[in-house]
């Protein structure tokens, strides 16, 4: 089975997660790009994944982490039948754990999609 990676498109066409990635530097944006083709290697090879690149949070919500000079890239996703890894959103964090709020909106895209896919 082959993961791969889509993102939370909103009924308005936007996708949070692209908003996130184009408000980035391009050497930003580079290496969140280089952490989800090393963590869909990964996990495409069934290898381990350690928590330094990807952590799960709770209630099936992960994060991606993505280190930067002077600040903490993460990007939160999910999973969805058929290999799918869906990516919420991202954020630059700026305390030691992961923002509640950040969670929640993420929890509140993984109502949206399964909403949406019963339809």
């Amino acid at each position: 089975m082959k993961y791969t990676i889509e993102f939370v498109e909103l009924e308005n066409g936007k996708k949070p997660f692209e908003e996130f990635m184009l408000s980035l530097s391009i050497k930003e944006r580079a290496k969140i790009f280089e952490t989800i083709n090393y963590f869909l290697e990964l996990k495409n090879q069934n290898l381990p994944i350690k928590e330094n690149i990807s952590k799960h949070l709770e209630d099936g919500i992960y994060e991606l982490r993505s280190d930067f000079i002077r600040k903490i890239g993460r990007s939160l996703y999910f999973y969805q039948k058929g290999a799918k890894i869906i990516l919420t959103h991202g954020f630059i964090k700026k305390t030691p754990k992961t923002p509640r709020k950040e969670i929640e909106i993420a929890k509140k895209f993984v109502q949206y999609i399964n909403i949406r896919n019963k339809l």
